[in-house]
C-alpha cells in the first residue's frame, strides 16, 4: 500500500460503477434504472423462449424455435430454412425453402428430443403431437416452475447489481442520499413487477400444459 507524504493528496479511487454512467445526478440515476429495466426485460425474454420449447397439450410452432439444422455444415435455425405452422391442434407442418434440406430438418428434430417423431413425405416434414400422459404433464409443469425460479434469480441478480451501482454512486458523492433512496425504491418496485411477470408466465404455461 502506497504511503503519502504530508500534504500530498491521495489519488482518486476508481468509481465502482460504469464510466458511461458518470454524468449529472438525475441522468445517472435514470441511466441506472434504464439499464436495470433493460436487463430485466432480457431475463423475461429468455424465460419466454425457454418456456416455448416445453410441450403443451396443443401443437405450437414455437416448440421448434430451438432446433438447429446442419445445413451444408452450418448450424442454422429451422425458421430460416422453412415455414413452420400448426395445421391443427396435434400437427406441426414444416415446409422447407429447399427440398434438399428435408432429411437434415427431419434429423435435427429427432436429435432435439422434443418428445415426438417427424415424418418426411418428400414435400413436408410433419410432426404429430402424441397425447401427454398425466405424469408427463406434471413433469413439464415442474420443469416450467424450475425455469421460472431461474428467471427470478436472474431478475434479483440484476437488482443486486443496480443497488451496488446506486450505493457506489452515493459513496462517490455522484448522487445525493435522497437520490439513493429514490433509486433503491425504484429498483425494488421494478423487481416486484418483473417477479410478478414471471409468476404470470408460469401460471399461463401450467394451464396450457394441463389443458386436455
Amino acid at each position: 500500500m502506497r504511503c503519502f507524504r504530508p500534504g500530498e493528496l491521495e489519488a482518486p479511487r476508481r468509481p465502482r460503477y460504469p464510466a458511461y454512467l458518470i454524468t449529472k445526478e438525475d441522468d445517472m440515476l435514470d441511466d441506472i434504472v434504464k439499464e436495470t429495466k433493460d436487463n430485466m426485460d432480457k431475463a423475461i425474454d429468455a424465460l419466454k423462449k425457454s418456456l416455448a420449447t416445453i410441450r403443451t397439450g396443443r401443437a405450437n410452432p414455437s416448440m421448434l424455435d430451438g432446433v438447429r439444422v446442419d445445413y451444408y455444415g452450418s448450424p442454422t435455425p429451422l425458421n430460416q430454412l422453412a415455414t413452420v405452422s400448426a395445421q391443427d391442434a396435434r400437427m406441426i407442418i414444416i415446409k422447407p425453402f429447399d427440398k434438399k434440406a428435408l432429411k437434415d430438418i427431419e434429423r435435427a428434430i429427432v436429435e432435439a428430443n422434443l418428445g415426438f417423431n417427424p415424418t418426411n413425405d418428400g414435400d413436408y416434414v410433419r410432426c404429430v403431437m402424441p397425447p401427454l400422459s398425466g405424469d408427463r404433464r406434471k413433469e413439464y409443469v415442474k420443469l416450467s416452475k424450475t425455469k421460472g425460479e431461474d428467471a427470478k434469480i436472474a431478475v434479483r441478480n440484476v437488482r443486486r447489481d443496480a443497488n451496488e451501482m446506486i450505493k457506489a454512486a452515493t459513496d462517490e458523492s455522484a448522487i445525493t442520499q435522497d437520490d439513493e433512496k429514490r433509486g433503491l425504491k425504484t429498483v425494488q418496485d421494478l423487481t416486484d413487477q418483473y417477479v410478478k411477470s414471471v409468476d404470470d408466465l408460469i401460471a399461463k404455461k401450467e394451464k396450457e400444459i394441463m389443458e386436455v
